[in-house]
């Protein structure tokens, strides 16, 4: 039984006080916070060339930019959900946008690759605030009824600026706004945060906490971030450290930390106190399995999108901008999949985010037969049509996955399902950026020497050749040039220079021929790495094929229409369906 002295259940905010234009701006001031968060979730990865040209830093550094903001996130989320339950959910999201828009600031004023870091975990962190309250809100601003038509609004904003941040960001740094460079990325946040404050204190409305009273679970705020943090770090940096055994044990560890949060909440909770997640929701099917299915849909997708954004900026060698328009074909399809699905979702139910998949798993496959067969040739032209498919596919699966997976959550549980479900989905997305990035720098350094040897050698010698550069001076400068090769593309700092680069016989007649043979190389390599992210993107999305078939054929029937409360329409007690 609660305890009547740890909380005090709000009545319901009656939307009928609320009118119809208000509802619809107060939804606009909900969307620009969740644009800042997504824009920010997304935008590095075309910016991290120009950020690490600028700042420099370690590859590893690169992947705890966008990764330091998510795992932040992720860790946060379940404790700005709590608090809003605590203090109200419009006052917690006010204060997650101005602190927002503080650290977007401190980020745009970085000036080591360190203290960006730092400021994009604290930026995560305030986002935490934020992000939980979405939901809570929309259901406080539409009744029942009109609710559907919100998440149609808000599903396809979300799948939309999930792909335009690349996009955005390219043009951001290339167009270097009153000289920022890529730092306008963060700035754009000071804008889009003014809007959100002076439409958020103005129209949403201000509904009474939830859960008033008690006190935050500070130990279940520990053991969540630790065991979070624990999961994650060395998947990041043990590649950049060889992978020794503390990486190892650390990420193992990390599950006993984890499933001891599991049993503090359900202590805590059966101790009559508040928990920092109610863990009685994932005891819903559409909700325990949906969580699964996020994390390792959000994951791919997240992933990908940052491996494809190097490899063309990184190992093709594009401006942010034209990296950023050759993934505006995915924009476009998922805004298209996202329109089609917000159509259709109530006759296909389940079967829309399967049939979503499916086509992300054709145009994921058709990227990779793409990368296989135009190998370093591969342009613009070629993967704008596989691009396109994989957005639409992955468009149609925003809209209906959220009202599946929240559609049999009850109001009282909304703050703690949605900050639980938001914390997992930033999770996955940190370790697909994590795992994604680490194969794709792995196979960078593993593929060098063979695509040297294989390629590049057999050309520099004919062209040294044809040069007039005598056969023992050959030897010497190929042997230099594979292991230079080798050295730089396994580097841990890319701006480095190892020593057996600066021990190349290189004359005026080979240097051209050399600097071709290493740069063709870095390609080749790029592509290979390309390549085994795409397939790994690939099994993922089979493996989310595979969770759909556990989630609810569609979301609770009721779920949309206001609940007639007299004696003759209560139902008769049944068993929850599995279906």
């Amino acid at each position: 039984m609660e305890n009547s002295g740890e909380k005090t259940l709000a009545t319901p905010i009656s939307q009928s006080s609320v009118g119809p234009k208000q509802r619809w701006l107060g939804l606009l001031a909900v969307l620009a916070a969740t644009l800042m968060n997504l824009l920010d979730s997304s935008v590095v990865g075309v910016a991290a060339p120009a950020i690490r040209q600028d700042l420099g830093g370690s590859y590893a550094s690169l992947q705890w930019i966008a990764a330091g903001y998510t795992l932040a996130l992720a860790v946060g989320l379940l404790t700005g959900a709590r608090l809003g339950d605590m203090y109200g959910r419009k006052f917690m999201l006010m204060v997650g946008v101005v602190g927002f828009v503080v650290l977007s600031v401190a980020c745009a004023v970085a000036w080591s690759p360190e203290t960006l870091i730092v400021a994009r975990v604290l930026q995560g962190l305030l986002g935490a605030l934020m992000i939980p309250q979405t939901f809570g809100l929309i259901r406080d601003l539409f009744p029942p009824a009109e609710i559907g038509k919100a998440f149609a609004v808000f599903g396809p904003a979300i799948g939309l600026s999930t792909v335009l941040g690349p996009i955005v960001a390219g043009v951001l740094v290339d167009v270097d706004l009153f000289g920022t460079g890529w730092r306008m990325i963060f700035l754009i946040n000071v804008p889009l945060g003014a809007f959100a404050l002076l439409m958020g204190r103005r129209m949403l409305p201000k509904a009474p906490p939830s859960e008033a009273g008690g006190r935050l679970d500070v130990l279940g705020m520990v053991l969540a971030g630790v065991g979070t943090f624990m999961l994650v770090h060395p998947l990041v940096q043990g590649r950049e450290l060889g992978w020794p055994v503390w990486s190892l044990v650390e990420c193992a560890a990390s599950l006993p930390v984890l499933a001891g949060f599991a049993v503090h909440q359900l202590r805590r909770e059966a101790a009559g106190r508040v928990p920092l997640i109610r863990l009685g929701v994932f005891r819903r099917r559409s909700y325990a399995s949906g969580v699964g299915f996020v994390m390792v849909f959000f994951g791919a997708i997240v992933g990908i999108s940052m491996a494809v954004g190097l490899f063309l900026q990184l190992g093709l060698g594009y401006s942010p901008t034209r990296a950023s328009l050759t993934m505006g074909a995915w924009a476009l399809g998922a805004f298209v999949g996202s329109g089609f699905s917000g159509v259709v979702m109530g006759k296909l139910g389940r079967r829309i985010l399967h049939i979503g998949l499916g086509v992300m798993a054709v145009g994921i496959a058709w990227m990779y037969l793409v990368f296989a067969d135009a190998g370093v040739g591969v342009g613009t032209g070629d993967l704008l049509a596989p691009l396109g498919l994989f957005g639409l596919g992955m468009g149609m699966i925003f809209v209906p996955v959220f009202d599946i997976i929240m559609g049999e959550v009850e109001d009282h549980e909304v703050g703690s399902a949605s900050g639980a479900l938001e914390s997992l989905q930033q999770l996955g997305a940190s370790l697909g950026i994590a795992i994604l990035g680490t194969v794709f720098f792995g196979v960078i350094g593993a593929q060098a020497t063979h695509n040297f040897d294989e390629n590049a050698a057999p050309k520099l010698r004919t062209e040294l050749t044809a040069a007039g550069v005598p056969v023992s001076t050959q030897d010497a400068i190929v042997a230099g040039l594979r292991a230079c090769v080798d050295a730089r593309e396994n580097a841990t700092d890319p701006d480095r220079l190892p020593a057996s680069c600066t021990s190349i016989p290189v004359t005026p007649a080979s240097a051209a021929a050399v600097a071709k043979a290493g740069a063709e190389t870095h390609t080749r390599s790029s592509v290979d790495a390309v390549k085994r992210t795409t397939l790994l993107a690939l099994g993922l999305t089979a493996v989310a094929f595979a969770l759909g078939f556990l989630l609810p054929k569609r979301a609770r029937e009721n779920q949309f229409t206001e609940p007639d409360t007299s004696p003759a329409s209560a139902p008769e007690p049944r068993e929850p369906s599995l279906a």
